[in-house]
């Protein structure tokens, strides 16, 4: 019997941000503004972490459990994000949130709006415009790196 010897993955090139320097500086920025708009950093993992499993980032999946547990998440919220619906540990705020984030990341998913009214209008209660305007962005910068990782074919683990 033979061992297969398996080699790390690598990505097909060096991160496009990272090839064009001022692209990294205005999504520094952007990430920057989100963190200020009031909006409990552990929702904004939580945000980052779905919406990297819908896409099947692993790269994001993998830094958005990291950036999780930095702001204190817990192992067991971390292993339920994928099926938060069924699990008891997340507040009305946090589904919110999440749900927020499926359909705007599923949005050619959806015939009709991609952010059904309820929803939004659930958003809105449990959000003001500057904390939807930093989840929002959040969510738009995680696809963007998801398509971006996907494309590339960056490993899980990679430090940027």
């Amino acid at each position: 019997m033979t061992t297969a010897t398996r080699t790390a993955p690598a990505a097909r090139m060096k991160n496009p941000a990272v090839v064009l320097p001022d692209a990294t500086k205005g999504i520094r920025s952007i990430y920057q503004a989100v963190y200020q708009g009031g909006v409990d950093p552990k929702i904004l993992e939580l945000v980052h972490l779905r919406a990297s499993q819908i896409n099947g980032c692993s790269a994001c999946v993998f830094a958005g459990v990291q950036g999780a547990r930095k702001h204190g998440e817990t192992d067991e919220r971390l292993h339920a994000v994928a099926a938060w619906r069924e699990a008891p540990f997340f507040t009305d705020e946090e589904r919110t949130a999440l749900a927020l984030t499926e359909a705007a990341t599923r949005i050619a998913d959806r015939s009709g709006k991609a952010v059904p009214d309820d929803l939004w209008d659930a958003a809105a209660d449990h959000f003001d415009e500057e904390q939807l305007s930093a989840i929002i962005l959040m969510i738009g910068l995680t696809n963007l790196f998801n398509r971006i990782n996907t494309t590339i074919e960056e490993p899980a683990g990679t430090t940027w």
